[in-house]
């Protein structure tokens, strides 16, 4: 029986153990998926740990957050990188809710096409510049300055831009992002790991919140 009004304490994620006994099979499973993911391979430990924390903010969990900082931290990342991740991610969120702008435009002028995704589409996205300057110039603003390099470079950027577009959703977002990650010299395996790093990420998400279905079940 929960004894307070807290839903996400750090130590709830002490029961994630229960789930050994309750779905043993596919525990196991997703702790060896967790092992591999975010071993070193084309990508290192700790850029994957990065990775990790952008995408963490976009599925809003913070047993995640918590736990990658800590390993990132472990594995010398400092706060100035870890902030950089985080404003790519709010960027991409951000960016993810502007480009389907494009879809509200079609649905707005009633535009009778079946395709709801067209690469095409994301042109009409200068009409919202046109609908309010201001506030779209400042969007553009931030998003370039959130892309430049510093201490991540662009080419790091872009696979976190191209994981979190994952976790978001946004057909253009990927298409966009993985073509300048593309012109920035990253490989396709390198793309692959940064999106099985988002994958993982989305799948950890929902395991985390299993704890509180554990409390909320126990009530």
């Amino acid at each position: 029986m929960l004894q307070n009004d807290s839903l996400y304490k750090r130590s709830h994620t002490k029961r994630l153990v229960e789930f050994t006994k309750l779905s043993h099979d596919s525990f196991k499973s997703f702790i060896e998926f967790d092992h591999q993911v975010l071993s070193e391979g084309h990508l290192s430990k700790k850029f994957k740990e990065v990775i990790s924390i952008a995408v963490a903010h976009t599925t809003g969990c913070p047993h995640c957050i918590d736990h990658h900082v800590k390993q990132f931290k472990k594995l010398g990342g400092t706060k100035e990188e870890m902030a950089e991740s985080i404003m790519v991610a709010t960027a991409l969120k951000a960016g993810s809710a502007m480009a389907h702008s494009v879809n509200t435009l079609n649905a707005y002028d009633e535009i009778e096409d079946d395709e709801l995704y067209k690469a095409s589409y994301f042109k009409r996205l200068k009409e919202l510049g046109q609908l309010d300057g201001e506030r779209f110039k400042a969007f553009i603003n931030f998003d370039q300055q959130a892309m430049k390099a510093g201490l991540l470079t662009v080419k790091e950027k872009e696979l976190i831009a191209i994981a979190v577009a994952h976790t978001t959703g946004c057909p253009y977002c990927i298409d966009i992002h993985t073509k300048s990650a593309k012109k920035a010299k990253v490989t396709k395996e390198e793309v692959a790991e940064a999106i099985l790093v988002a994958t993982l990420l989305k799948a950890g998400s929902a395991m985390s919140h299993g704890v509180n279905a554990l409390n909320a079940y126990d009530e």
